[in-house]
This record gives structure tokens, sequence and C-alpha cells, in this order.
């Protein structure tokens, strides 16, 4: 879709602030062109650079679809967020097993991650700028107040170890690349806490980290503003970078589960236009702390929102619309920094 567009970038209504970025996939980097290239100027691969994405099979690397998403960004002069070196999804199960379909070893699985980030990083080292190194190891069990990690494989055989060491791999591998953890429901106060923990028991290890990654899948009602300002200034207190690296905006509670709109009701979008400002006024008033907001898409036409976690249903998260016209939430977060 090309158009001349009327109103300002993004990327420059906050230039004095923070990166504005997207995460884009091989198709939106081709339907969404010129949005992207407009009002952002940072992107993130949506999955495309996820171990499974990316190695398949232990002597096999697939390369193509992230190829081509760095490749936009270095014709564009885009900065480029890897996403994710380490998660207990979208990994695949040869990693974990050994030749007999049991449990590897310790050290073989630490020898095959250490390769594989060795691979990955290196070859996007020219563009590649910061990296989710490890995503989502804490846990969301607010019962029970002793949980801290999530089980996994990666637990089981390697030991919470497995934490420091990815990071440890991924400055080998690229010096200079800014390493995150990343995480979701970061501004639940139980998580946040759990994710302060780790943190904070990294940088004791001397572990390279550079950054906490705030998700920030929020909706129209939750989490509260006090809880995401109380996470900013908790995570703050660490004295690393801020990034809100998934941000959208359902226009639905997580618990609701209605499928009879076909577009967005005017309440719907006057709510998210007001939750939109707030956040942004927010994450504004904290730019010394926050380094990048990136959006976990760029207009409503693609989101991962659609049939999650509500089959047969649209969602509206972004500031932009279905055609990539600027909807009410984009006018008032312009008008943040660029009062009429």
């Amino acid at each position: 879709m090309t158009q001349l567009r009327a109103e300002a970038p993004l990327k420059i209504l906050y230039k004095d602030a923070f990166h504005i970025g997207a995460a884009v996939n091989p198709i939106t980097i081709e339907s969404q062109r010129s949005l992207l290239a407009y009002h952002f100027n940072s992107l993130t691969a949506e999955n495309e650079m996820k171990f499974s994405s990316v190695h398949p099979q232990e002597e096999l690397y697939t390369f193509e679809n992230a190829d081509v998403i760095a490749a936009f960004a270095r014709e564009h002069g885009l900065a480029l967020r890897g996403h994710t070196l380490v998660w207990h999804n979208q990994t695949p199960d040869w990693l974990f097993e050994n030749e007999t379909g049991g449990l590897v070893e310790r050290g073989v699985l630490l020898e095959r991650l250490k390769a594989h980030i060795q691979t990955v990083v290196s070859r996007y080292k020219d563009v590649i700028y910061a990296w989710d190194v490890v995503n989502e190891v804490i846990s969301d069990d607010a019962d029970d107040q002793n949980a801290y990690l999530r089980p996994s494989k990666w637990l089981d055989i390697a030991g919470e170890n497995f934490i420091a060491k990815a990071f440890e791999f991924a400055h080998e591998a690229d010096p200079q690349a800014l390493l995150f953890y990343n995480d979701y429901n970061e501004s639940d106060p139980h998580k946040r806490e759990r994710i302060f923990r780790l943190v904070r028991s990294l940088l004791d290890q001397d572990v390279p980290i550079h950054g906490v990654g705030l998700q920030a899948h929020w909706n129209l009602y939750d989490p509260s503003l006090d809880d995401m300002r109380a996470a900013i200034e908790r995570y703050a207190q660490l004295g690393l970078q801020l990034q809100l690296t998934e941000l959208d905006v359902s226009v639905f509670r997580f618990e609701d589960r209605r499928t009879d709109l076909v577009q967005p009701s005017q309440e719907m979008l006057e709510l998210q236009a007001e939750r939109y400002e707030s956040i942004f006024r927010l994450l504004h008033e904290y730019k010394e702390h926050i380094s990048a907001v990136t959006f976990w898409g760029a207009a409503d036409d693609y989101t991962w929102l659609d049939n999650f976690p509500v089959r047969d249903r649209k969602n509206w998260p972004f500031l932009f619309d279905e055609s990539h016209r600027p909807k009410e939430a984009y006018q008032r977060v312009a008008r943040i920094v660029s009062p009429e």
C-alpha cells in the first residue's frame, strides 16, 4: 500500500524520547512497507529469528525469512532487535534429546546452545543492535508465593545457570550488542518482583545484561497505570535500559470471549485512544530510562491477537487501522509531544 501521508511520523515526534519500533514478518514488510518506512525507526522479527525458525534440525539452518527482514532493515536504515535466543516455546525437540530420544546431558545442551547463538548472532552483527537473549522464564503462578522460574526442559537439564550462560554466549558472539531479558505480565506485582530478582541475580554474578524488555501486551482495562508506573520504577532501580518490546492494546479484556464484532465500536476506539494517551504520557515521563517502544505489529490489518485467545475473532490493537490510516489513538499519542 503506497500513499502520501499527512500525519507526522511517530519516529520524528518521539525522536528526543525513544525509538519507535514495530514487529514484522515477511508478509507485513511488503503489505505495510510504506507505513513501516514512514513511522518507525526500529523493527523486530515477529517469529523468523526464533530457534525453530532458523535452526529446525541440528545440521540445518534456515535463514531465508530472517534474511529478508534484515535486508529490509538495512535498506531503510532501521535499527533491528533480535528476538529471541532462548525460549521454552518454538524450540525444536532435537535440541533437548540424545541419540536414544532421552534428555541430553547438560554439557551437550549448553554446547548446542553456544553453537546456535554463535551462528545466529554472528550472522546479523552488522544490523542487529540488541537481542532478547532469554524470553519468559519467570513463573506466572500468583498462588504459589515460592514460585520463581517456569518449568521447562532448559531448567530440567541445565538448571538455573542456563540463563546466565545464554547471556555469556551472546556477549561472546557480539560484544557490541545490547542484551535483554524479556517477559510478559511484567507489571503484575508478583511477577514484577520475580523478574527483578532474576535480573538482580544476573547483575550480581557479573553476567553481561544491559536491559529489561517489558512486553506490554495490555488491554483497555489491565494493567492499571499505577502498576505500570510501579514496574517501570522498580526495573529502573536496576540501572539498565528499559524497552517496551511487544506493545499492543487489545480492545477486549483477556477473559472476554465475545465474537460478534466485525469492527470496533466507537466506545472501544475512544477508550483505546484514552488508554494509549495515558500510556505514552507515562512512558514519556520516564524517557530517561526507556530507550525504545516497539509495537507488536504496525496496523490493524495484521495482529497476532486475531484469533487469540478467542478463535474467529478480529482485534484492533494499534494506532493505525486496517487501511493504515491513523486512528484517534495516534492523534492522542502525537499530541503529547506536539501540542496543538
